[in-house]
């Protein structure tokens, strides 16, 4: 009887006993492995804990998380970045049990929350955000945003932008914005966003944080706008009314008169123009008489008829030969001419 009473008593403790807890791991903030066990609860028992990255030693926990003085986690130093597309091994002891589970840690990386999140309103009139985040290069950003305190509205940003614009907000309503972040596609896109950012707020009354850069445009801007516009209307009117009735002064006419110099101050010629119109050379004048003729009547009357033209050279006459048979015009000298004739009867 007592032996199976011992028995019956040692299936029962074999069917209510807990099993270990499930231990959870991920890479916080790229600096260290947090893990815990306290998923289903806070265990009734403290359970010693050591970890392991792939072709690294076993090491026991230094820091551990407590709750009500009961351990539930461990954080392990980190150490490389790219540690976390190796496998992770985790072993929980109580006594003589323990259990060992291995994790995969790539996909499960927590990053701080952006940091730095200030607003601009740009020249080109749009509500422009930045913020700083770690590892930049691999984080994508998840924005959300609100007006007048109404629903949230997200939009995601693409790795490696730290950046987010707003177009053309209203100067009557209030934008607020929070930014989170993740590790991207690109470098292994994780499964966990950080915490949101800080919230920052622009609008019509001008409540930031200490992280706010306030550069509303100024009421008057507007009216300055309006008004140039109305400037440049008028000018281009009154342009265009100066065009039509332009008038155009034009000197007055002086009349011609024969006298050259009068011609020449007319004309306003330049000196140098005068010059070059101004004879540099002599011309000998050549005197012109009128042409001998000798008609062939008289020349019957003869049997022997001769007539020549005999001029001075220097005075720019022609000397030519008349015969017999010819009725020509015959030129005389203008300075010593001698004609002669002669007749045998």
């Amino acid at each position: 009887m007592p032996m199976q009473l011992l028995l019956l008593l040692y299936l029962i403790g074999h069917v209510f006993a807990k099993e270990p807890p499930d231990v959870e791991c991920r890479v916080v903030y790229l600096e260290y492995v947090e893990c815990s066990w306290n998923k289903q609860g806070t265990p009734d028992i403290n359970y010693t804990f050591s970890s392991w990255f792939y072709n690294d030693k076993e090491t026991n926990c230094t820091t551990y998380v407590l709750e009500n003085g009961i351990k539930t986690g461990c954080k392990q130093p980190y150490g490389n970045d790219n540690k976390r597309f190796l496998s992770f091994y985790t072993t929980l002891v109580h006594g003589n049990k323990s259990t060992t589970k291995g994790h995969e840690l790539k996909n499960k990386v927590l990053l701080y929350p952006p940091v730095n999140v200030t607003v601009k309103n740009g020249s080109d009139f749009n509500l422009w955000f930045y913020w700083n985040q770690t590892k930049s290069n691999c984080a994508e950003s998840d924005v959300r945003y609100r007006t007048n305190k109404r629903k949230w509205e997200h939009t995601k940003v693409s790795s490696g932008r730290q950046i987010f614009c707003i177009n053309l907000p209203s100067s009557n309503s209030e934008y607020e914005l929070q930014v989170r972040s993740r590790i991207g596609k690109d470098c292994g896109e994780s499964i966990y966003w950080s915490n949101w950012s800080e919230p920052v707020v622009w609008g019509s009354n001008n409540s930031t944080d200490a992280n706010l850069i306030n550069s509303s445009m100024p009421v008057w801007t507007p009216v300055l706008f309006v008004v140039g516009i109305i400037t440049l209307i008028l000018l281009a009117v009154m342009l265009l009314h100066h065009e039509r009735l332009r008038i155009y002064i034009i000197p007055v006419v002086p009349k011609p008169s024969l006298i050259s110099h009068d011609i020449e101050n007319w004309l306003q010629i330049s000196k140098n123009l005068k010059e070059n119109f101004k004879a540099n050379y002599t011309e000998r004048a050549c005197p012109v008489r009128e042409y001998c003729h000798v008609s062939q009547s008289d020349s019957e009357s003869s049997d022997d008829f001769t007539c020549s033209v005999t001029t001075n050279q220097t005075d720019c006459s022609i000397s030519s030969p008349v015969n017999q048979s010819e009725d020509l015009p015959t030129p005389c000298s203008s300075a010593a001419s001698t004609v002669t004739v002669s007749s045998e009867k």
